[in-house]
């Protein structure tokens, strides 16, 4: 458990960022709440070097952690982990990701990120992707799980090279149903930019805040469905769009695909967590081929 307390206070395991004041007379709690947040960077950049991408540079700071189980392949895969546990109130995540000229690099997580109940400020996470001349990046994280009244302000910026390639993959659950657990309020900013040879080619921005129950069963946002994921895949056209059509027997969620201008995007929205992962493994697959061991088993 990673919450204890009438208060939701994160337990940490492990060095704080910063040691907390000591609790006494004229403690002030918020300096104590600011001390206790997690704290992470990863940066990482990937070159291609005689067939096979290899890690050019890694620097890990805080709580955050990445790992390379086959550093052989003409494909990297990385897995980020996050030792804090989750992610609450005040915490911040800083992910820079660049591959190399040709390289070709596969991010994932170890699990889905849980963003857990808030006092009082918004977890931040900016996640910035450079894509260089002939590389390919595929943005595989698992799922994200919001819990009531968190409150999350997420950034992904892309930078591309006129030929690079990229599939960005985000899910977003929100709530546990399996456990019982609803969103009745909380908040969510979640900001994409995607560039093309300095180019912005796709850019949106979700906001949900406040009574994100209620918002949910509106028919125009998701008619009471309460996972979501946007699949992006740059080039795409119209036989990617195709592909995720054919498997529309397959499905057992509501998904959407389109193109334009050179890009794809697959829209999914299901009941639950477990309906969408289904549908979202079946997309995953058709645009890419294979997934990421950690995605199937």
């Amino acid at each position: 458990m990673r919450r204890v307390g009438v208060f939701f206070m994160p337990l940490r395991v492990g060095p704080l960022p910063n040691p907390p004041p000591q609790a006494g007379e004229g403690t002030d709690r918020d300096a104590i709440f600011a001390a206790n947040r997690a704290v992470g960077r990863i940066d990482l950049s990937v070159k291609a070097h005689g067939g096979v991408t290899r890690r050019e540079r890694v620097h890990e700071a805080g709580s955050l952690r990445v790992r390379c189980p086959n550093t052989t392949s003409p494909e990297m895969e990385a897995v980020i982990l996050n030792t804090a546990g989750g992610v609450a109130g005040g915490d911040r995540f800083d992910l820079d990701i660049s591959v190399g000229q040709g390289a070709r690099l596969a991010v994932t997580t170890a699990a889905a990120e849980k963003v857990y109940r808030t006092l009082g400020p918004d977890s931040t996470i900016d996640v910035k992707l450079h894509v260089k001349a002939g590389a390919a990046l595929a943005w595989l994280p698992q799922e994200t799980i919001l819990f009531d009244r968190a409150r999350l302000a997420r950034t992904i910026e892309a930078d591309l090279a006129a030929d690079a390639r990229l599939l960005l993959v985000e899910g977003i659950i929100f709530g546990r149903s399996g456990m019982g657990e609803t969103v009745e309020e909380g908040a969510l900013t979640d900001r994409w930019r995607i560039r093309r040879d300095g180019r912005l080619i796709y850019a949106e921005t979700v906001r949900l805040d406040g009574a994100i129950a209620a918002k949910l069963g509106e028919a125009a946002v998701t008619r009471g469905g309460v996972a979501v994921a946007t699949v992006l895949i740059v080039p795409g056209d119209g036989a990617t769009v195709a592909a995720v059509r054919s498997l529309e027997a397959e499905f057992v969620g509501e998904v959407g695909a389109s193109a334009w201008n050179g890009l794809a995007a697959v829209r999914l929205c299901a009941r639950d967590g477990a309906a969408l992962r289904h549908d979202l493994v079946h997309v995953m697959t058709a645009v890419r081929g294979s997934l990421p061991r950690l995605w199937t088993n």
